[in-house]
């Protein structure tokens, strides 16, 4: 009698988590270490959980988040994913914030053969150099971004420019970026200093004298998180940004410039995130359930995991429910997804969604008590890409 209650549970035991009416995805991610972004974020992601399954789910089936934290660390995150798999029999595997870290994971699921989502990881190596069959990209990529942001900077007509970044590859790229593109436009352009400081470990005053002392017309930056906050602090204090231009990655976004409350830059040219303002049927819907179920205001983040969740989601739906790994893929090829921003695609020839970025101002808001992004546009993601034959050379023949 026990062996045949036993055989019928093993027989269960051994089917995938899909066959059994739920599908386990697995996000792996830096959330101790940037807890800024990440645990928005994290909400955005059980919104869209939330909403999937009470709308019926996939095919009947429910979805389940499992998470992990990376530590920051490539090792790490790897070890995270192959846990994932063999301990949670997880279906799907999605996250990662930091470049490098997306890179590791980018190459695990090459090796290993499995679809990946990475979320957030801006590197355009995850497209491109280090591209590949397996993995597609969400969040608009640093070259995407940058080529938004050169827009701009060409309109002030500034010759003798300073940049600063975070040295690891995602300001890497970004500086590398910016310096090609601006050079191809404006070819008189100097770039008279550049200071690349230890991701988290800015010493801001140094940073900020060199700077200054190299009597720029304007300054690139692309610092982020706590590193931000000590360089927008220390550069007021020493009038850095008095009668300078600045243009900048990231610096609008709510969880980076929110706590500078009074101390915000005023005047920059950055990407963000209006949450406040936008006014538009799809981003009032995802504002409204978001705040009714977490008594809070959205932050960038939030919309990346929300928007990841909802990519997953709709590619399931091509496949019907099945997270096999090349019906996945072959379901994101051109795949259209709705979000908050509107429309997204992601495209077929590189892996890279056409996410878009709000560019604008920084201002004060007294009523709100921190800064925000004013006179902005959103600038969609499908107007800032590589040519198609320049795709080709960037990326390998082998990652199609």
């Amino acid at each position: 009698m026990q062996l045949r209650w036993s055989l019928p549970l093993l027989t269960l035991a051994a089917l995938p988590a899909w066959a059994q009416g739920v599908i386990k995805i697995g996000e792996i991610n830096s959330y101790k270490a940037q807890p800024a972004f990440l645990e928005p974020y994290k909400k955005g992601m059980e919104l869209a959980v939330e909403q999937v399954n009470a709308a019926g789910g996939i095919a009947g089936k429910k979805l389940q988040l499992i998470v992990r934290d990376d530590n920051a660390t490539p090792g790490d995150a790897v070890r995270a994913a192959e846990e994932l798999y063999t301990r949670e029999k997880i279906d799907v595997l999605t996250g990662s914030f930091l470049s490098h870290v997306g890179l590791a994971l980018t190459d695990y699921a090459k090796q290993k053969k499995r679809f990946f989502l990475a979320s957030e990881p801006l590197t355009d190596k995850i497209v491109w150099a280090d591209g590949n069959h397996y993995t597609y990209r969400l969040r608009g990529s640093t070259y995407m971004q940058t080529a938004m942001l050169v827009e701009e900077a060409l309109k002030l007509k500034k010759k003798r420019w300073a940049i600063v970044y975070p040295n690891y590859e995602y300001g890497q790229s970004a500086i590398a970026t910016f310096k090609t593109l601006m050079k191809a436009r404006q070819p008189d352009i100097e770039f008279v200093a550049e200071q690349a400081p230890a991701l988290g470990k800015i010493d801001a005053g140094s940073v900020v004298q060199a700077l200054a002392d190299a009597k720029p017309d304007a300054i690139f930056n692309v610092l982020f998180a706590t590193d931000l906050g000590k360089f927008v602090r220390e550069g007021n204090t020493r009038g850095l940004f008095k009668g300078r231009e600045v243009v900048g990655l990231l610096t609008a976004e709510p969880e980076y410039l929110d706590p500078l409350k009074k101390e915000a830059p005023i005047g920059w040219t950055v990407t963000g995130y209006p949450w406040y303002s936008i006014n538009t049927p799809e981003h009032a819907a995802f504002l409204k359930a978001y705040q009714a179920k977490f008594k809070d205001y959205p932050r960038l983040g939030t919309i990346v995991g929300y928007n990841a969740i909802q990519s997953i989601a709709a590619g399931l739906r091509k496949t019907k429910g099945d997270p096999d790994t090349e019906k996945l893929i072959a379901a994101f090829k051109g795949l259209e997804v709705a979000t908050p921003f509107g429309p997204i695609t992601y495209r077929a020839q590189d892996n890279q969604s056409t996410m878009g970025a709000y560019i604008g101002k920084t201002a004060y808001d007294e009523k709100l008590g921190h800064g925000v992004l004013v006179d902005y546009r959103y600038a969609d993601g499908k107007n800032y890409q590589p040519t198609d034959e320049e795709v080709k050379k960037l990326r390998p023949a082998t990652a199609n």
